[in-house]
């Protein structure tokens, strides 16, 4: 019998978003709001229903990493309009300008999410701190072609993520 994601939706519905809502301090509302992200996921990637062995775990994997994406947007954003409350007035952003820092802000959030600390770490300090491959080898205690792999892995993934 094929399985269908509306029979999957209509099965287990009731248990994610009671799942959701345990984890989320019995919020009714951002529960539901995950349940359908959960599923416009599932649709979005062309999983078949038929394919999911364990569609509770399977669910639960979807909407664990939603809710980690949505707590780490929002510490971001919260953490930008802290510092934006510390600039005078006449220096702030535009709205516009606002919208674009912070999706800039979560781009390269998700990039560096996708890395290990060490290539996360070397990517830093050479583009932020501006060292060396030599200097960067020597404060991680690697080899300079070391530094050169995590460089390479870290620019592959700028490029993913774009």
């Amino acid at each position: 019998m094929e399985v269908s994601v509306e029979s999957l939706y209509r099965e287990h519905r009731s248990w994610l978003n009671s799942w959701l809502r345990a984890r989320l301090g019995h919020c009714s509302h951002r529960a539901a709001d995950f349940v359908q992200d959960t599923f416009v996921r599932i649709l979005q990637s062309g999983t078949s229903a038929a394919e999911i062995a364990q569609p509770k775990s399977y669910l639960a994997t979807i909407a664990r990493g939603l809710m980690v994406d949505h707590f780490r947007r929002s510490d971001l954003e919260q953490a930008y309009l802290a510092e934006l409350a510390h600039m005078p007035e006449a220096l702030q952003p535009s709205p516009e300008e606002r919208a674009i820092l912070l999706e800039t802000l979560l781009t390269i959030d998700r990039m560096l999410a996708g890395l290990g600390p060490k290539v996360r770490q070397a990517f830093l300090l050479a583009q932020i701190d501006g060292l060396d491959y030599a200097t960067i080898a020597q404060e991680l205690d690697v080899s300079v072609s070391s530094v050169k792999q995590y460089m390479r892995k870290a620019v592959l993934q700028c490029l993913k993520c774009l």
